[in-house]
């Protein structure tokens, strides 16, 4: 039976934009223990300082 694993990225509380460095990295990371990339989505995740909310990804990862 399969597992998934989800991690959560998003921008920083300043606006700046998620760079792909960032990704690439958590990928490789990721890559390295066994888990294959499912899917990539875009969510509005919520902040932790007030309303609203910042945009992110949700990586959804899988391995046997």
């Amino acid at each position: 039976m399969p597992q998934y694993k989800v991690v959560e990225l998003r921008e920083g509380l300043m606006g700046s934009k998620m760079s792909g460095a960032k990704l690439e990295k958590v990928l490789n990371e990721h890559g390295a223990q066994g888990w294959t990339l499912r899917d990539i989505t875009a969510v509005e995740v919520k902040g932790r300082v007030g309303p609203g909310g910042v945009e992110g990804v949700l990586v959804t990862f899988e391995r046997p």
